[in-house]
């Protein structure tokens, strides 16, 4: 009888072991707002023909950090690894401040997460003049920030998640730097060791982009979507097993195979979609870049092939001079008095097992103060990637808008299907 009770206990305390264990590898979900932020152009600012790249819109999510927590604004971008905060401003607005949390503890550079967990940063952590982590992140639209690398208190939900490692950054360079100041940092959610998914160690995680201002949703983890929401189409993620100069193997990088303008299939050579032996050439889906660029060869068939389709119904802007943000040549005028574009021919962008088909008012974009007359100008949002200077193919989030997107880290995939945002946020508890 002694041994049958001795059985039972190890029994149930394997099972509470193992209980225990589960909860700490798998958090709970959590369902978050996704705000859309609007960078404006200003009135007195240079032509828009003269534009340089940058972000007109970025996703933001609301968290706390720190003991006691600081509420903090962070913009969520799935092309990027090393979370970070402003801990320096010239205000005290939209800034953390390490000083006034108990839980905040830098990096030493001799530690293996500064010697080992930063080497898929663009660029290589160093060590400063007080022997702490120093990192530094730059992006395509000329930005930096730089700072120490810390080990702080996130708490999500109602969960408060311990030696999250970020970037505490004090110093940086952009072009749109008082708009950059409304919130507070950055949440990286690619697949590296260092990004926020990663550490806190969710298999997956889905975002639904809208439009408008609050509608939009974050949710860590999975939940039963129920009805609403048609079955995902899957493509699986591109492996590569050895690292290539140009590759990035800790993105969402996808196997692009081909694009439809209307019922027209390109003529495309199938070694134009794919990465070459340097990795130049990869496609990724990327939160944090607000259009889309394609590789020079295939931007040029699809500007050509919709241009010659929808010219029936629009007419283009024969400016040879005129690129909107160095990438976009493509641009079409509008009467001012119209408030709606004609139906025009729909892009889909074909993956292995799964198309994202882009149609209406998200193909074109219009232009702020870049009117000709009586005309707006609207501009194709699918950009020249050779223009921008990056080698590789870019899905941005402008046409990931009223779409379920989901990234699913444990089965190296990423989902997708169409759905109205302002119901998804309604149906997970977060409509008006």
């Amino acid at each position: 009888m002694a041994s049958l009770h001795l059985i039972f206990f190890l029994i149930l305390l394997f099972t509470m072991l193992s209980s225990s264990a589960q909860s700490k590898t798998t958090p709970n979900s959590v369902i978050l707002p996704l705000k859309t932020q609007k960078t404006p152009i200003k009135s007195n600012a240079e032509p828009a023909s003269a534009l340089s790249f940058h972000h007109n819109v970025t996703l933001t999510v609301t968290l706390t950090v720190g003991t006691p927590p600081q509420p903090v604004s962070m913009v969520l971008d799935t092309g990027s690894e090393l979370s970070w905060l402003r801990c320096k401003g010239t205000t005290n607005n939209n800034i953390f401040d390490p000083a006034r949390s108990t839980s905040y503890s830098p990096v030493p550079c001799s530690s293996s997460t500064c010697k080992v967990q930063t080497r898929d940063l663009n660029v290589p952590a160093s060590c400063d003049a007080k022997n702490l982590c120093h990192a530094m992140v730059s992006y395509a639209d000329g930005s930096s920030m730089e700072g120490s690398l810390a080990l702080e208190t996130f708490h999500i939900g109602r969960s408060a998640i311990p030696g999250v490692g970020f970037g505490c950054m004090d110093s940086g360079s952009s072009g749109t730097a008082e708009e950059d100041a409304k919130t507070t940092g950055l949440l990286g959610m690619n697949r590296g060791s260092l990004s926020f998914v990663t550490q806190m160690g969710y298999p997956k995680f889905s975002y639904c982009i809208s439009g408008d201002d609050s509608s939009g949703v974050l949710l860590l983890g999975e939940v039963n979507t129920g009805a609403w929401l048609k079955p995902l189409s899957y493509t699986p993620l591109v492996k590569v097993a050895d690292p290539l100069p140009y590759f990035d193997r800790v993105a969402y990088s996808v196997h692009f195979q081909g694009i439809k303008v209307g019922d027209k299939l390109l003529s495309l050579q199938k070694s134009l979609l794919e990465p070459d032996h340097t990795g130049a050439g990869q496609t990724m889906v990327d939160s944090g870049t607000q259009f889309s660029f394609l590789l020079g060869p295939v931007y040029t068939a699809l500007r050509d092939e919709f241009k010659a389709q929808a010219s029936k119904v629009l007419r283009p802007l024969l400016d040879p001079n005129y690129t909107f943000q160095d990438t976009m040549d493509l641009c079409f005028l509008v009467p001012l008095g119209q408030r709606t574009l004609p139906a025009l021919p729909s892009v889909t962008l074909m993956f292995e097992g799964a198309e994202m088909t882009v149609s209406a008012e998200r193909l074109l974009y219009r232009v702020p103060g870049g009117n000709r007359g009586s005309n707006a100008i609207h501009c194709f949002t699918f950009g020249n990637s050779d223009l921008l200077g990056i080698e590789a193919y870019v899905i941005g989030n402008h046409h990931q808008q009223d779409m379920w997107m989901e990234f699913d880290l444990a089965q190296s995939r990423v989902g997708l299907a169409q759905v109205s945002c302002d119901l998804a946020s309604q149906r997970l508890g977060l409509g008006q």
